[in-house]
């Protein structure tokens, strides 16, 4: 393998003129893909996975008429004030109206538009304006007024009238027209009471119909890619109006906010362009400074971006030929690739000023550029450049093998996003060996050369770290304590390692969708002059106050639980004992599970105590208000006075079905022959909460029903499910993924570490004392993480492989170069001295512009761009302290045990 590395190592430096011309023409075939292929942006994205709650949310969408709307929700707010007055409901009514002006907005409005308490007082106004008009003259008109006639009515109604028509709508004992209204105001809400200090409006918008609607109807291909494109185009066209929603919001009302998924979206934009705008300069005079203290010399910090230049090529045009679409994980390899260059050069520049200043094997010392040995390579530039590529090339291809490892173990997710995050890495990974392991020696011969010989410019300089000095000092630091108590380095190490491998145990493994809402800047950030100055980001602020005051609409503020017969299990087509379904003690145990939900959980609780849970009984509740036939036979069956029918269930919900079939389909399954196979609760939970907790509080709701219902001697199953529980199924199932992930890479890494110093230096455990310090420092990670509270999560997960991929290479590096130097010096002292001055130079370099890099991402506003630069600093700077305190009392003690066993 040395006569094989040299001889590469030649080729380059002979043909160093055709090598660069050459990369830069692969460079510009690769690159050309970005202008070929043009990608498109994506979210993280879902996938789907084999359990009981994806299963019954199947079997719910293809049996229950389900809500697709889309929703936005706009909350007026006046603390210590009143939402409640006439103004203020006058005003939400022109904002309503000033909406629907747009005609491209208004296409936008679901039948029920918008949905608020505004509507339901100025509806009520109407119909006493209409009774007063009519009277003596036969009934009034009944018909749902129009938003102008709601506006005048309430325009011609004064301050008192207004109040008056309140007390009415909100008296717990009255008939309402226009929906419920205590859904519109906060759960800390007195009944009764005609002041709020907040009330809530929803906007349904047309969603998408879902195109898996056409792809299962033998239409082709072709026509599901136009459904699906279709179904984008409303879905953006609706998110597009909900920002127009919130910019005519703000024209009108001091305190308060809009929300929706298009804001939501349009924040979380905005706050990466912020962050970027914050953190760019501030990485680049980072990274400069580091660069320009590293290598001291203007034009090896060029040849470097140049490198880094040839990479970030490679990686536009990998993007586009493999049609990899954009999405907010991808942020994070330009950064790790950056890192990975910056690494690679430093180990071939320092490499190569070792060699001509005579401190590396038959280096030419520094002689005459133009002098020239047997075999016709230049002394001096050329021969000093043969010995560094020599030197290094063989672990810069173990490290890019073992880190492209690293992160290509991710393709074995299920989630697209990380897919392609992984063969992305990988391919750039292999693109910084071409530029540093080919580009960039031979054009630093090129430029070497012409520098010395046609300017008199002397190229020879002292590698970092290598000369007396601080830095030298601070790094043989490392290797006096392996001379003096390598043992007790390798046992405080490992057992900091185990106190972290505990600590990860009580680790937060919990995925909440809050966590990824932008956070508003410091009061440093605000100050800073014109673009540079981010704008101001409540979002997480207003989602917490959602979560905390109302009962949320939308996917992400609903739960569900499907209900189906005892002897029915989790069978997919339902079957079941149907009248289970129809058991009256089913009922019973329900509105027992709604009145002992925990008010401190996830569930909302209404201010009348019960949980805001919508099933068969409600909707019997809500039909029958407007029409007596069910009304009637709802009071027949209830036997006890409760509220609760308790005979002849069937035949009631047959009524129901007669009365109102769409809204009965969303809560009971009919067969054709009339048998009831199912029965759907959907639970109201807060949105600001963690997926993991929203799923435990709906399995205990679901269990409560089946407890519930067997007390009775009733028998059902109930299955929570919903947007909320499967996405808590993913994660897990993603993490426990990543985790397998992880444990294959670490073996794939040991065994070709393994091999690889087995077949070079007839050694087996060398490629264990490499991996053991890249162990601590993941170790080490994940302790810290516990410690800062940073959830280790689908998202965290994936960043924390970057402890593996850069800590290996740091061990291969300094691994390789001990070895070299073991069988130079008479001692082991003195090989890891030379060691570790040698390299880790090049380490501390790599190290301390790779975390400034990361580093800075902890300024940025968007929480998971924070979370990615912490963790990731984190994981450089301790894969680096690993690699020059643990690794040199290894390496000792692994030889005093070979000696004692020799």
């Amino acid at each position: 393998m040395a006569d094989l590395a040299e001889r590469y190592a030649a080729f380059v430096v002979e043909h160093s003129r055709w090598v660069v011309l050459a990369v830069l023409v692969l460079t510009a075939l690769v690159a050309v893909g970005a202008a070929v292929n043009e990608t498109e942006s994506a979210g993280i994205g879902e996938f789907e996975t084999d359990s009981e709650e994806t299963a019954a949310l199947e079997y719910v969408d293809e049996r229950y008429e389900t809500d697709d709307r889309i929703v936005a929700q706009v909350v007026v707010r006046d603390e210590g004030g009143d939402v409640l007055t006439r103004d203020s409901l006058l005003e939400s009514l022109r904002l309503q109206q000033e909406f629907r002006e747009g005609a491209d907005r208004n296409a936008t409005l679901a039948e029920e538009g918008f949905v608020g308490l505004e509507n339901v007082v100025a509806t009520g106004a109407v119909f006493e304006d209409r009774a007063a008009a009519s009277e003596g003259q036969g009934p009034p008109d009944t018909s749902q007024p129009t938003l102008e006639e709601q506006i005048t009515a309430l325009e011609s109604h004064s301050d008192e009238e207004v109040e008056a028509l309140l007390a009415d709508v909100l008296d717990p004992d009255a008939e309402t027209h226009g929906g419920d209204p205590y859904e519109f105001l906060p759960s800390s809400y007195e009944p009764g009471s005609t002041s709020a200090e907040s009330r809530i409006t929803f906007v349904f918008q047309e969603g998408s119909d879902g195109a898996s609607d056409a792809s299962n109807d033998g239409s082709g291909t072709d026509e599901t890619a136009n459904d699906a494109a279709a179904d984008e185009t409303t879905e953006q066209a609706a998110y597009d109006a909900q920002v127009e929603l919130e910019t005519l919001f703000e024209q009108r009302f001091d305190d308060g906010f809009v929300f929706g998924q298009g804001i939501s979206d349009e924040a979380s934009s905005s706050a990466v362009g912020d962050s970027f705008a914050i953190i760019t300069p501030v990485a680049l005079v980072l990274v400069l400074f580091v660069l320009g203290v590293t290598y001291r010399d203007v034009v090896d910090v060029l040849l470097g971006l140049t490198g880094i230049a040839v990479v970030m090529a490679w990686l536009g045009g990998l993007l586009g030929w493999f049609e990899i679409p954009t999405s907010q994980l991808l942020i994070a390899v330009p950064f790790l690739l950056i890192g990975l260059s910056i690494d690679y050069s430093l180990h071939v520049v320092m490499r190569y000023r070792e060699a001509r200043n005579g401190t590396l094997e038959g280096a030419g010392g520094g002689g005459s550029a133009g002098a020239t040995t047997d075999d016709g390579i230049e002394t001096g530039i050329r021969r000093g450049m043969v010995l560094a590529v020599s030197g290094v090339v063989l672990a810069l291809a173990a490290a890019t093998f073992s880190t492209g490892v690293g992160f290509l173990s991710n393709v074995v997710s299920p989630l697209p996003a990380i897919q392609n995050f992984a063969i992305l890495s990988a391919g750039g990974i292999f693109a910084a060996f071409v530029a540093f392991g080919l580009f960039v020696p031979a054009l630093k011969v090129e430029v070497d050369g012409l520098l010395e010989n046609r300017f008199g410019r002397n190229r020879a300089k002292p590698a970092f770290g290598s000369t007396p000095g601080p830095v030298n000092r601070a790094l043989s630091s490392g290797v006096t304590l392996a001379k003096r108590a390598p043992v007790a380095v390798v046992l405080v190490a490992f057992l900091v390692a185990a106190g972290g491998v505990y600590g990860a145990t009580g680790i937060d493994t919990e995925f909440n969708r809050a966590d990824f809402l932008p956070q508003d800047a410091p009061e440093w950030a605000k100050s800073l002059p014109g673009p540079l100055a981010p704008g101001t980001y409540t979002i997480a602020e207003d989602v917490e106050y959602l979560g905390e005051n109302f009962q949320q609409r939308g996917d992400g503020g609903k739960a569900q639980v499907l209900i189906r017969g005892g002897d029915g299990g989790g069978a997919s087509d339902g079957s079941g004992d149907g009248n289970a379904i129809t058991d009256p003690a089913l009922l019973e145990a329900i509105e027992d599970a709604r009145t002992g939900v925990d008010p401190n959980g996830t569930v909302v609780v209404r201010s009348d105590g019960t949980s805001a849970v919508d099933g068969p009984l409600s909707t019997l509740r809500a039909v029958a208000d407007d029409n007596d036939t069910v009304a009637t036979a709802l009071e027949e069956r209830d036997t006890d006075g409760d509220g609760v029918p308790d005979e002849d269930l069937a035949g009631l919900y047959d009524l129901l079905f007669e009365a109102d079939a769409e809204a009965a389909g969303t809560v009971l399954e009919r067969t054709d022959d009339g048998a009831y196979e199912s029965a759907r609760l959907v639970v109201s939970v807060r949105g600001d909460e963690s997926a993991q907790d929203v799923a435990d509080d709906a399995r205990a709701f679901a269990t409560a029903v089946e407890d519930g219902t067997a007390d009775r001697g009733g028998s059902v199953t109930a299955v929570a499910t919903g947007g909320p529980v499967t996405t808590a199924v993913i994660q897990d199932a993603l993490l426990e993924t990543l985790v397998r992930a992880f444990a294959v890479t670490l073996v794939v890494i040991f065994v070709f570490l393994t091999v690889l110093y087995w077949v070079r230096y007839r050694t087996v455990s060398l490629g264990l004392v490499t991996l053991a310090p890249v162990v601590a420092a993941l170790a080490w990670l994940l302790g810290a993480m516990a410690l800062l509270e940073i959830p280790f999560n689908s998202e965290t997960a994936v960043i924390t492989s970057l402890a593996i991929g850069l800590g290996v290479d740091y061990s291969i590096h300094l691994g390789e170069r001990f070895v070299a130097e073991r069988r130079e010096h008479p001692t082991l002292e003195s090989a890891l001295s030379a060691t570790v001055t040698g390299t880790g130079g090049a380490l501390l370099g790599s190290a301390a512009t790779t975390a400034a890099g990361f580093g800075v991402l902890a300024l940025a506003l968007a929480p998971p761009l924070q979370r990615f630069g912490l963790v990731t600093g984190l994981a450089i700077v301790f894969a680096f302290v690993a690699c020059l305190t643990v690794l040199p009392s290894l390496l000792v003690v692994r030889e005093r045990v070979l000696e004692r066993f020799a």
